[in-house]
């Protein structure tokens, strides 16, 4: 079986540039072990906007520019980034919340072995569950997984409604204190 791990809009202005939070910043020690350690495939997701990013739907609702290919905040946190580097990755850019790409390029790297899915990252309320959806509804029969002590959402608050969303549609949720 094969295992794939994907780490989530790991990305300066998600960690601590324009939609940081003190809660992404506590995660980067956990996402770079989980990285170090991990035995298998490793994709990263980049959310990417261009510059008319306010003008598009996502910037009416979100008027807070971040992610724009090209800047400082669209490159990875310096020390995910040193991880992935040195462990070996997928970049996958990604336009909007979920990744459309991510199950076919899932697919191709499985090689017709089955697989299981581990995602880690930021929001854990926007992008993570996003991901973790898209994959479910491909994948009704892979094992998908999500590392709660490795996410972080927009407010503690909306981490946990993720998590319980996650964990509705039969995603198993690890690393959550008991």
């Amino acid at each position: 079986m094969k295992h794939f791990l994907i780490v989530v809009d790991m990305q300066r202005d998600f960690v601590d540039g324009a939609l940081g939070t003190a809660e992404a910043v506590a995660i980067v020690p956990k996402v770079v072990e989980k990285i170090s350690r991990f035995d298998g495939d490793v994709f990263a997701t980049f959310d990417t906007h261009g510059p008319q990013y306010l003008e598009t739907a996502e910037g009416r609702k979100l008027p807070v520019k971040h992610c724009i290919k090209g800047t400082a905040g669209w490159n990875l946190n310096p020390d995910v980034e040193n991880a992935l580097q040195v462990k070996g990755y997928t970049p996958v850019e990604k336009y909007t919340f979920g990744s459309v790409d991510l199950p076919r390029l899932l697919l191709e790297k499985a090689n017709g072995e089955s697989f299981a899915v581990e995602l880690v990252g930021l929001c854990t309320d926007i992008c993570v569950v996003s991901n973790a959806l898209l994959l479910r509804a491909h994948f009704p029969e892979a094992e998908i997984s999500v590392d709660a002590s490795c996410c972080a959402g927009v407010t503690p608050e909306a981490h946990e409604a993720a998590i319980r969303t996650m964990q509705s549609c039969q995603i198993e949720i690890t690393g959550r204190q008991a």
